[in-house]
């Protein structure tokens, strides 16, 4: 088996070290010239993810065309608002033998499609490959030191899940299947606009209360908006639900909990951005989430004071009094 990663990030990175570890030949895509370039002298990406070299089984191209040629089953680790550009590039090249997994986390901006959409929708007027999506709790750091973690694959086409869970599972990455892919996918995207929540509420020290009563709260909210898209309840008490918010909101090396609390420290949103190489897909998210809550006519009050902070520069502790003084109602 040969498998491509298109996407060089930190996950794409750590995920294509995975692979290559389990002994499946892997190209991994690298847009950027210096990663490229650093990554073929030492065998690692000293931007995104320091400290860990490729095993011999990754080898690096800054050609897609060429990234693809050998392989069947292709990773897609690109930041969402980048990835039609990308799917574009890449529809021509594939057939209906291709198998594509998407595995960021994130809403298209003024579509306001999954990214399992817009690959369809970007891959339709060519040959359609078998289309799934890789979500849950997973730093990839951790996955690139070889810790436990459990993923979730989601597709409509139970076939692929299933070659896919046994062709990638191992003593340290557990895989699981879902045929719920809007539960997956919007469980994935929305728990970073919670984790920049998480991270203002703790940069302002209101406690362990706060963060558990948003947490909860928060995935109330999520899972509002996700049913009424058509996904299942239960996907949200899972991996891409439940498990990934938790992660996001609590661990260290959360890029979108670190945005919340540099906006807590007062810094405005453009210098927390320009600081950061890496994207942090709760941003964009926010706004994608707050139009979506709005065409489905779903409330989300958390959703919209997050909003109100990033867009309209509103001081975080208003919004915790807006939320705090809300009607009163049952859970």
């Amino acid at each position: 088996m040969n498998a491509s990663v298109i996407g060089a990030g930190s996950w794409g990175s750590a995920f294509a070290l995975y692979l290559g570890r389990s002994k499946i030949r892997t190209r991994l895509w690298i847009r950027e010239p210096d990663i490229f370039e650093t990554a073929l002298r030492e065998r690692e990406n000293k931007v995104f993810l320091s400290g860990y070299k490729f095993p011999t089984e990754v080898s690096f191209h800054d050609d897609v065309e060429e990234t693809l040629h050998p392989s069947d089953l292709v990773f897609i680790a690109v930041p969402s608002q980048f990835c039609r550009k990308v799917l574009t590039r890449i529809a021509p090249l594939l057939t209906v033998r291709h198998s594509v997994i998407s595995l960021t986390k994130g809403i298209e901006k003024k579509t306001l499609l999954r990214m399992s959409e817009v690959m369809t929708e970007v891959f339709s007027p060519f040959a359609l490959p078998r289309i799934g999506v890789l979500s849950g709790p997973s730093f990839s750091k951790e996955v690139a030191q070889g810790q436990p973690t459990a993923l979730v694959l989601a597709s409509t086409d139970q076939d692929l899940a299933k070659k896919i869970q046994h062709l990638i599972s191992s003593l340290s990455l557990r895989i699981y299947t879902s045929h719920d892919v809007i539960g997956v996918e919007i469980g994935g995207a929305l728990k970073n606009v919670i984790a920049i929540a998480a991270g203002i509420s703790d940069s302002l020290e209101f406690g362990s209360n706060a963060r558990a009563a948003l947490m909860t709260r928060g995935l109330t909210e999520i899972t509002r908006l996700g049913t009424k898209l058509g996904a299942q309840k239960e996907t949200f008490s899972g991996l891409a639900g439940i498990g990934d918010l938790v992660l996001t909101c609590t661990g260290r090396l959360s890029r979108n909990r670190h945005v919340g609390a540099e906006l807590g420290k007062g810094k405005t949103l453009s210098s927390i951005i320009s600081s950061m190489r890496m994207v942090a897909e709760g941003i964009a998210t926010t706004l994608s989430a707050r139009q979506l809550a709005h065409r489905e006519h779903v409330e989300m009050p958390i959703f919209d004071q997050v909003y109100q902070i990033l867009y309209n520069k509103k001081e975080p502790r208003k919004a915790l009094v807006d939320l705090m003084s809300r009607a009163l109602k049952g859970e």
